[in-house]
């Protein structure tokens, strides 16, 4: 196992991380029933492997976000038996449950017993956005994560994020964060925190944590027939998932790729990864092969939407940007059936009564009225 330097930390942190949201589960579908006994078991082989970074938070493996999941009381039965002192552990800060500072004294209290531990070496702020961000910072945010880490319940703070650029940038200079944790993979250079982010954040000593690595396996299985003869032209012939890990490991800024793991293959191909990639190993003509992969993907985009967000608020509540995010995951991986479970009907496009107030704010002249009804189309 490779470890790299946690930013300005003193930790030396497994390059591969284990991510506890999509462990496997029994039968039926109920994602509140880990099976826990394979969970276990994943988790262990991981950790005598050398992977020393685990992380869950406060909704994982539940039934919503208002409500705590069984990811925490799980992670706290594998670190049973000696396995806590073996890593180190993280955790998150239900930041849309925040309304006052005791709220968050609550909430970090309740998540120490519901991990059984003293102490949670590395608590990020979870999932900051442009709503959420106001309301913790009145709500005292700065002052909670250095009294938590002067009375030992946290050692290093951190966040995660789910915004743009420039809220990010304004997150980071805000407090003396140690790290951070974002959404990065060779498709989304540009989304959210993107690479100038990745370089932001690492320019200013914080450790980098690398979330969606895969576009929640998007990137290593039923990859598109053009993608997969792409990867074919390599040397070295890897797997997609493989490629797509190595393709962000070859980053030196980032100190940590999670990898949410539900299977022993999925285990095994990863650690094998993680023993061999060091910062800036890809080739020459390994980068090339994944910027052949790269173009093929964008040339199956249907809507050129950054999701900027200017056409946003809709005034009839339609969620335009994801409403073509989905529509162009449908086309780059095919079935898409996130539509029907994230968007409420009224965020839905069939929801658009064509006023084309968002047209006069699109900054890439899309038609978005008649790009919702191919939306429609496909996914109602």
């Amino acid at each position: 196992m490779l470890y790299r330097k946690f930013g300005k930390t003193t930790e030396n942190i497994s390059i591969l991380g284990f991510g506890c949201m999509r462990l496997p589960i029994l039968p039926g579908g109920d994602p509140t029933k880990i099976d826990e006994q394979l969970a276990i078991e994943l988790v262990h082989q991981a950790i005598d492997k050398g992977v020393n970074y685990i992380d869950t938070a406060y909704p994982y493996h539940g039934t919503g976000m208002a409500s705590p999941g069984q990811s925490e009381p799980f992670v706290a039965k594998a670190l049973k038996n000696g396995y806590r002192e073996k890593v180190k552990l993280a955790t998150k800060l239900p930041s849309w449950l925040i309304k006052t500072r005791a709220d968050m004294d609550k909430y970090l209290n309740e998540q120490l017993a519901r991990l059984e531990t003293d102490s949670i070496d590395f608590y990020l702020v979870h999932a900051i956005n442009i709503q959420l961000w106001p309301t913790l910072k009145e709500a005292g945010i700065a002052e909670f994560l250095d009294q938590a880490i002067k009375d030992g319940r946290i050692k290093y703070a951190g966040f995660s994020f789910h915004d743009k650029l420039d809220l990010f940038k304004e997150v980071v200079d805000y407090y003396d964060w140690s790290f951070c944790q974002i959404q990065y993979n060779y498709l989304d250079e540009k989304f959210q925190a993107g690479t100038e982010g990745l370089e932001y954040a690492a320019q200013k000593g914080l450790g980098l944590v690398i979330m969606e690595p895969l576009r929640g396996g998007k990137l290593a299985t039923d990859l598109p027939a053009d993608v997969l003869k792409a990867f074919e032209q390599a040397d070295v012939k890897r797997t997609p998932a493989d490629w797509a890990l190595r393709w962000i490991w070859n980053h030196p800024q980032v100190s940590v790729v999670l990898s949410g793991m539900n299977s022993m293959d999925q285990v095994t191909e990863n650690l094998n990864s993680a023993n061999e990639v060091e910062a800036n190993s890809l080739t020459a003509k390994d980068v090339g092969v994944i910027e052949q992969v790269k173009t093929i993907f964008k040339e199956k985009i249907k809507v050129d939407c950054t999701a900027c967000g200017y056409c946003m608020p809709c005034p009839e509540g339609v969620n335009i940007p994801t409403c073509f995010s989905m529509y162009n995951n449908h086309h780059m991986f095919g079935k898409e059936e996130a539509y029907n479970i994230w968007l409420s009907p009224q965020q839905k496009a069939s929801n658009c009564v064509e006023c084309g107030l968002c047209e006069t704010h699109c900054p890439q002249g899309i038609s978005i009225r008649e790009e919702l009804k191919n939306v429609k189309a496909v996914f109602e």
